[in-house]
């Protein structure tokens, strides 16, 4: 395990994909992107245009060295091409729900270090935000099954924080 170069994390919002990524790029020493801070977002909550957002991808994936934490699908065969391995974060709703809540509370007001610039967290976001994590939770799910299913090489799926935590402790070991 400890020969992985690109990683790729798939997995709903509150999932923990970004705490995750973090965590795997300070223990290998690998550099990590964020969908929403690197591909997604422009200040201001300002989407990127759909080609330009695949051709930040598109770069990203071809660099030699990554933990790229995201659930672009349109993208997801592009990642899963280059991925040493895949990990997918099929966490509980319920369990999601709570830690967004918790994010959008404790970030309120200032921009979470995996956010594009100028894209404040705002609490009076969180109704629309929670009731689409409600509304696409079975097709989220269902992308990121199918992915995961088809990756040609190592995959692995987290269920809990626990899981996440004894993996992370097994890499380098």
């Amino acid at each position: 395990m400890t020969d992985l170069r690109r990683i790729m994390i798939v997995g709903a919002a509150g999932s923990g994909k970004s705490t995750l990524a973090r965590m795997l790029g300070q223990r290998l020493g690998l550099p990590v992107y964020h969908m929403d801070r690197d591909v997604y977002w422009l200040p201001g909550w300002e989407e990127r245009e759909t080609a330009d957002r695949i051709a930040r991808v598109e770069k990203i994936a071809a660099r030699d060295a990554w933990v790229f934490e995201g659930s672009f699908s349109q993208t997801y065969g592009t990642r899963a091409s280059r991925a040493d391995v895949l990990i997918w974060l099929d966490t509980p709703l319920a369990l999601r729900l709570l830690r967004v809540v918790r994010r959008q509370i404790r970030h309120s007001g200032q921009t979470r270090p995996d956010m594009a610039e100028g894209c404040p967290e705002k609490v009076s976001m969180l109704p629309g935000f929670l009731w689409f994590m409600w509304r696409t939770a079975r097709s989220s799910r269902r992308k990121a099954r199918a992915v995961f299913k088809t990756m040609p090489r190592d995959r692995v799926r987290l269920t809990s924080a626990r899981a996440v935590n004894a993996y992370v402790a097994r890499l380098g070991a």
